[in-house]
């Protein structure tokens, strides 16, 4: 399995800098990474490389957790890494400020902002027969037995025993957890409509989706303002804030700034060209209707014909989905190359990452970070064998 990155790569999170050269020019880093490039292998002080088994990103760093028998943890971007041991580290979570590591006995967030001998907050990991947490083996993170992990103090924060929470999604403000039923809750932040109850309200506690009710959900992802899903049956349900289209629906934003391009292409003004403002907005008005800013209510999204969603991921103001075949699409804001179309356009309907075709390789994973995007992806012949 193979790691590619995209997007944001100001600290290096993606490319590392590049050397100093002959002539003295000092280090530089590539700050928009448009195309999938592969990341480099953690390779330890004896030479040695090793596999990543798993990726999360924030803003400026990236965690890997290797995936040999010593699972240790390997962060790439700002700053360097806190004072950690990470041997037998079974998960990680990041943000911009904390670092989190579980073990099979305790879990410890670590201050990536300073550089302190020990962690900031822990906990130690003991069997828990009414958990609210429901985990096949081991910790999820951000969920924790009882609870869940965030990047801020206290850290831990309780969860109802009768949730029996399956995984958890952290966005910009707000919460997406499913839970073991397949039922899906949200809280926090509502502004932007991306707890998908239908109104612009916040929820200080875990609130039921209810128009996602009767369909179990297998998968929950949140973004800065947008939260995403899929089905048990590999459908995908989108709601929140849709400005730069990362909802993959119609965006006016998107539509001005089409129109803006084509009018510069073109070198004529809109007099010129036989329009006017007047005409203009006569236009956008006949596509009132079909704009879609906030969407709050969950919607299903048709990426690709006959093709299930296995993998959701959100960054800030993008979205990626793996399908069943192998295929990455990804669609919304693409200002630092995050969409991995070669482009730094952003669009508002899902395109396929043909990086990975042209490459024959099959989509097995993907991450999204703040403005930058993770795949993991093996040989098509790798795939079948």
């Amino acid at each position: 399995m193979r790691w590619f990155g995209f997007g944001f790569n100001a600290f290096g999170q993606i490319c590392a800098q590049k050397e100093k050269s002959d002539e003295g020019e000092a280090n530089t880093t590539e700050v928009k990474i448009i195309s999938p490039t592969e990341l480099s292998t953690t390779v330890d002080g004896s030479g040695c490389s090793f596999k990543t088994r798993k990726i999360q990103a924030s803003w400026s760093r990236r965690v890997s957790l290797r995936g040999d028998g010593d699972r240790c943890v390997f962060l790439a971007g700002f700053k360097s890494f806190p004072s950690a041991e990470s041997s037998g580290c079974t998960d990680a979570f990041i943000s911009e400020s904390h670092l989190t590591l579980a073990f099979q006995d305790r879990i410890e967030t670590w201050n990536l902002q300073e550089e302190d001998k020990t962690p900031s907050w822990n906990m130690e990991i003991s069997a828990q027969p009414e958990s609210s947490v429901s985990l096949p083996a081991g910790v999820n993170l951000p969920l924790a037995p009882g609870g869940y992990i965030t990047s801020k103090p206290p850290f831990y924060y309780h969860l109802s025993a009768q949730l029996k929470a399956k995984s958890l999604a952290l966005g910009g403000g707000h919460a997406v957890l499913l839970t073991a039923a397949g039922d899906v809750y949200t809280w926090g932040l509502g502004s932007h409509g991306q707890l998908g109850h239908g109104g612009l309200a916040s929820e200080e506690k875990p609130r039921v989706v209810e128009a996602l009710c009767g369909m179990p959900m297998s998968s929950v992802a949140s973004g800065g303002w947008h939260s995403a899903c899929i089905s048990e049956g590999g459908d995908l349900y989108v709601w929140g804030w849709n400005e730069s289209g990362q909802l993959g629906l119609p965006s006016r934003g998107l539509w001005r700034a089409s129109q803006h391009k084509s009018s510069q292409q073109s070198g004529e003004k809109p007099e010129e060209s036989g329009t006017s403002l007047d005409g203009e907005q006569q236009e956008e008005d006949k596509h009132e209707e079909v704009f879609i800013s906030i969407q709050a209510f969950p919607a299903l999204l048709d990426v690709s014909q006959s093709c299930e969603i296995q993998k959701v991921s959100c960054g800030s103001r993008h979205t990626a989905v793996v399908t069943n075949t192998g295929d990455l699409y990804t669609w919304g804001w693409g200002e630092y190359g995050q969409l991995g179309h070669q482009t730094l356009m952003s669009s508002d309907e899902p395109q396929r990452v043909e990086f990975f075709k042209d490459e024959q390789m099959r989509v097995i994973d993907v991450v999204c970070g703040t403005w930058n995007t993770f795949a993991a992806a093996i040989k098509k012949d790798d795939a079948y064998s």
